[in-house]
């Protein structure tokens, strides 16, 4: 037998042995395939781009909680974004079909650079534009497939439905880890005082990093009153862009395939994407050469893995948990380009598409499908939400979220277990800081385009709205260990030095 296998069920056996109440709370935990076809639009840059190979599956991974009142619904999609559309039918169908309400329900996507075609453009999304535009739009962007997206919704519903359907009495355990090692901040502060995105490594002009990252790993475990375990739920803060060659959940795969490995389990892990509209696996100070694709997955993936994986071997675990939650909607404006930003941008598109570097062009298209969003829907419903599984709240925004405001929301909640989510229920596209807009701010995140344009007050907003509706809910009680009263000292040991 393995020595770590061997040592967890150890632990399972021990847990199962140990007297504990009988449990208030029922957990079920599915998925189902999504993984797009061969041929099919790879999501993740403003131009078109095709998937040619496979790598690995691309998965919806469910978890449902039922505290005897009250259900809630997770799902993790391993995907760039995930459309509101999308969330708004599938939570009709689950609703439908178990009982479950929309507003307990979170989809959340990964942000995989690698998954299926989902967008950024939406199916009729520009359809009453101009003629220019709606070229722009529909044959020079990222865009997603109606099929697909269809396909996407029925499977987060199926998946719910066999969570929901497999619902049994469950111990649950939370907990944070720490992997500091695969996670960068990618905005540099520079010489010149501005703010860089990847300014590539080696760059005598860079001074520091811009912001910070997350740090923690949190877990929640849940296993049967037997010692299985049947789900787990890993919250953490990375792009997922490793992009470890053809159709993948990029390294999702491999933090997945780890603590599946480690644990001999086939329990489903749902991947919630924590705030890292600024944070990716690259680390721009690092004077070594990068990981290939798929080495730079697995670094990633089987770190966080790993650490949730320690994780879960040492959290109490405990069967009184409560579920609930809470959401609201924010109107937030969208910034507008001037004049003279979309004078230039129809002057760059006229002399069309260059060889060679395309950025001028691909922004100047950009601004003019903004333009459009801008005169006829200049105001975007921003979703944030709060799910409470016991000790725990996850706080979601549908925006690639910098990492400070999930930091100023682990800090405003009064949880002990907070999960700051990202690119849940619609996307709504970079949100960086207030600071990032001020005069040692720029970079990549801040640049006006049709995917990310609110407002520069948005991110506080979201961050408020997410800390009120998490301090609305009350956390459950966190697990502890049974203590036990001194007995009496271990005979083989009570004994002085044996010198004869």
């Amino acid at each position: 037998m393995k020595p770590l296998l061997f040592f967890v069920l150890l632990g399972s056996l021990a847990h199962a042995q140990t007297s504990v109440p009988a449990p208030s709370i029922k957990a079920g935990f599915a998925y189902r395939d999504i993984t797009p076809d061969i041929g099919a639009e790879q999501p993740g840059g403003y131009g078109k781009s095709y998937h040619k190979t496979f790598h690995d599956a691309c998965k919806v991974r469910a978890a449902v909680f039922d505290d005897g009142t009250k259900k809630v619904a997770i799902i993790g999609l391993d995907a760039l974004v995930v459309p509101q559309k999308v969330v708004t039918d599938a939570r009709a169908i689950i609703a439908k079909e178990t009982g479950i309400p929309p507003e307990a329900v979170m989809v959340g996507a990964s942000h995989s650079h690698s998954s299926g075609p989902v967008g950024m453009v939406q199916p009729g999304e520009f359809d009453d534009a101009s003629d220019l535009v709606k070229r722009l739009a529909y044959e020079e962007s990222s865009c997603a497939d109606l099929g697909y997206l269809l396909r996407v919704t029925r499977e987060i519903a199926n998946a719910v439905k066999a969570a929901n359907n497999s619902l049994a009495p469950t111990l649950v355990g939370y907990g944070f880890g720490t992997e500091d090692k695969v996670a960068f901040n990618r905005r540099l502060r520079m010489k010149n005082g501005q703010s860089w995105s990847h300014p590539g490594a080696g760059n005598p002009d860079i001074v520091e990093y811009a912001g910070p990252i997350d740090p923690q790993v949190g877990v929640i475990g849940s296993w049967s009153l037997e010692g299985e375990l049947m789900g787990v739920i890993v919250n953490f803060s990375c792009h997922a862009t490793t992009n470890p060659g053809g159709i993948s959940a990029n390294w999702i795969h491999y933090l997945e395939q780890t603590i599946q490995g480690a644990l001999d389990s086939k329990a489903p892990v749902v991947f919630m994407q924590g705030a890292c509209g600024d944070v990716t696996q690259v680390d721009n100070l690092s004077p070594y050469r990068r990981p290939a694709p798929t080495e730079w997955a697995q670094l990633v993936g089987g770190r966080v893995g790993a650490e949730a994986v320690r994780v879960l071997l040492s959290m109490p675990r405990g069967g009184e948990a409560a579920v609930d939650f809470r959401q609201k909607v924010l109107p937030i404006p969208r910034r507008a380009p001037s004049a003279a930003k979309i004078a230039k941008a129809n002057e760059i598109v006229a002399a069309g598409r260059p060889t060679g570097d395309t950025t001028d062009y691909l922004f100047a298209k950009e601004t003019l499908m903004l333009e459009y969003l801008v005169k006829t829907r200049p105001v975007v419903d921003v979703e944030v939400q709060a799910i409470q599984v016991g000790a725990a709240v996850f706080a979601s925004n549908p925006a690639e979220y910098f990492v400070q405001y999930g930091l100023d929301i682990k800090k405003g909640s009064h949880f002990p277990f907070t999960f700051p989510v990202e690119l849940a229920n619609g996307f709504v596209g970079y949100v960086p800081t207030e600071e990032a807009f001020g005069p040692n701010g720029g970079g990549y995140e801040t640049r006006l385009t049709a995917y990310s344009n609110l407002e520069i007050t948005g991110g506080t907003k979201i961050a408020t709205g997410c800390i009120e509706l998490a301090n609305e809910l009350k956390p459950s009680p966190v697990p502890e260990r049974t203590k036990v009263p001194f007995g009496a000292p271990w005979r083989y040991g009570n004994v002085p030095p044996e010198l004869d």
